[in-house]
């Protein structure tokens, strides 16, 4: 069975797990509406996906 020989230090143990965190969602403007949407993702509020209608819009309450 393998066991380490040294134990790891904070400092190499934080640089291992530098890329574990969590990153925020992106968002992009909509070149059409100038909404925040997600990139590759469908616009709710015009119902638009890469120029095409692919949704009905949805009503505003």
């Amino acid at each position: 069975m393998a066991v380490p020989k040294r134990k790891t230090t904070p400092s190499k143990r934080g640089m291992r797990r530098a890329h574990d965190r969590l990153k925020s969602n992106t968002y992009i403007e909509d070149a059409d509406s100038g909404e925040l949407r997600r990139p590759h993702h469908v616009d709710l509020k015009s119902g638009m996906y890469r120029g095409k209608q692919v949704l009905e819009p949805k009503e505003d309450f």
